[in-house]
């Protein structure tokens, strides 16, 4: 059998979001303007891949990253806005109605891939099957599934464990 995980990230979904910057001139020798230059990760996407990542350290129970060629399950279950009609609300439940809105599912992916990078699998590199579903539900969240694949091996070498 293929080794697997799931666990759930609970909370309405979210994406990473994108690496910010920040500048400031300094003078630098000889009084020459120097400019210093920082890059960060905005504190709700750092915050939000710490939940991800308690979650999967949790499914893992101490066992080693997966080294193997990786497919990943992710389904995007978005809260269903309470401003909107019980008729409306009803029928996004029933899947008539798609989230097609933010977070973007792509984004979400990333912040569930970072957040599980090193500790489900040793790069993300090994992700070769991924398939995202976004859905409304009553209880916002985003459960994941990862898998090695069996029979396979990776491109570098490291052999799916047997």
């Amino acid at each position: 059998m293929a080794q697997q995980i799931k666990f759930t990230v609970p909370g309405v979904p979210q994406g990473k979001g994108r690496a910010r910057s920040s500048a400031r001139i300094i003078p630098g020798k000889g009084g020459k303007p120097m400019a210093i230059t920082r890059h960060y990760t905005p504190e709700k996407t750092v915050a939000y891949e710490s939940l991800i990542r308690y979650a999967a350290a949790q499914a893992m129970e101490g066992r080693p990253p997966f080294t193997g060629p990786i497919r990943m399950e992710i389904d995007i279950v978005c809260p269903v806005p309470a401003s909107w009609s019980k008729v409306r609300q009803r029928r996004a439940l029933a899947g008539e109605i798609m989230p097609t809105v933010k977070p973007d599912g792509d984004n979400v992916e990333k912040a569930v891939k970072d957040g599980i990078n090193g500790l489900v699998y040793r790069d993300d590199v090994q992700v070769v099957q991924d398939f995202k579903v976004k859905t409304y539900g009553e209880v916002p969240a985003v459960h994941v599934r990862v898998a090695e694949l069996q029979g396979v091996e990776s491109a570098q070498g490291a052999k799916r464990h047997a």
